[in-house]
């Protein structure tokens, strides 16, 4: 049986609200069927005041062995690197953060607050967020960039605003079960099982992507959403349209735009407006084009693309 400690910083209880709804498998199953024993959980622990207080002592302290460490949200350090801001059973969050990882055999943090830092850590940063072990794309975070886990892993990140309850049942079933060894992280540490293809990958506007067929409002059912939406799908790595979200449907399938949620840099351009629902151009050209596109190629793509697209390509031909 694997001991799960799960704590929550600064965050909107998102990615539990989506673990909660994990299907495959479910968060039960985690329990009845994976020997996962969820030792306190902000939903669905049930100690409060001294007894969780004891609870976390006994973790830090090596009398409750402790296999995995979840964090969910930021670890915020306002004010003045106190952490004072985001207290918890008696202490500044950010302090129980760093004792439960140094004792924890594996560290997983999900969803973007705590992998690196997310919408909190927006500029000017109020509340000096960061992720665990980056702070966007740079690595060090609250732990710091050399830190590992008991078992030799840096922490493991699960992405996403929210990131997709199986990503995240997935992973922890594969570490409690003893196959963590089978993990391969990428340069951010997310799980390439999930996150080596692009959110692209599946999508079922790839054909009017490739004749460039725009979609110019919200919704429709034919065209493609990076041309003028903002649409990241083409830069994003996530299997959201081959893992679909509750078993039917991707934000491009419903038509709307991928909003890159997966990747440091979200969300992008500090949510200026005019900057998350269109894309940027110059010239009639997107600047920033799909990832091992460069532009000349692009500007001689798009323009055959254009003039071979078939009638069809712009007929309504979505079907359930």
């Amino acid at each position: 049986m694997a001991n799960l400690l799960w704590l929550q910083g600064g965050a909107c209880s998102g990615n539990t609200m989506s673990f909660l709804n994990a299907e495959e498998p479910s968060a039960c199953d985690l329990v009845t069927d994976f020997g996962i024993n969820i030792l306190w959980h902000p939903s669905l622990g049930v100690e409060l005041g001294n007894n969780l207080q004891q609870l976390l002592k006994d973790c830090v302290s090596g009398k409750i062995k402790l296999d995995i460490f979840v964090f969910e949200g930021t670890v915020v350090n306002a004010p003045d690197g106190t952490g004072t801001w985001n207290r918890f059973a008696g202490r500044p969050m950010k302090e129980w953060v760093k004792e439960l990882s140094a004792a924890a055999d594996f560290v997983v943090a999900i969803g973007d607050c705590a992998t690196w830092g997310g919408i909190p850590a927006m500029a000017p940063n109020p509340s000096d967020s960061q992720g665990l072990q980056f702070l966007k794309k740079t690595k060090g975070g609250s732990l710091g960039k050399d830190f590992k886990g008991k078992s030799g892993l840096p922490v493991i990140n699960i992405p996403g605003c929210p990131a997709h309850p199986d990503w995240v049942t997935q992973i922890l079933v594969a570490v409690a079960t003893g196959r963590a060894g089978d993990l391969t992280l990428d340069e951010y540490q997310r799980p390439k099982t999930f996150f080596q293809s692009f959110t692209q990958t599946g999508c079922t506007r790839n054909m009017h992507f490739a004749y460039k067929v725009s979609m110019t409002q919200f919704g429709q059912r034919n065209g493609c959403l990076f041309y003028d939406l903002g649409c990241r799908g083409p830069m994003t790595h996530s299997p959201c349209n081959r893992i679909l979200w509750n078993r039917q449907s991707s934000k491009t399938r419903a038509g709307m735009p991928c909003m890159g949620c997966t990747e440091p840099e979200f969300p992008f351009h500090d949510l200026a407006p005019g900057t998350v629902f269109k894309t940027q151009t110059v010239m009639g050209v997107p600047k920033e084009l799909p990832t091992g596109v460069d532009k000349n190629s692009y500007i001689k793509y798009t323009g055959a693309a254009k003039a071979a697209a078939p009638k069809w390509a712009e007929e309504d031909m979505f079907v359930v």
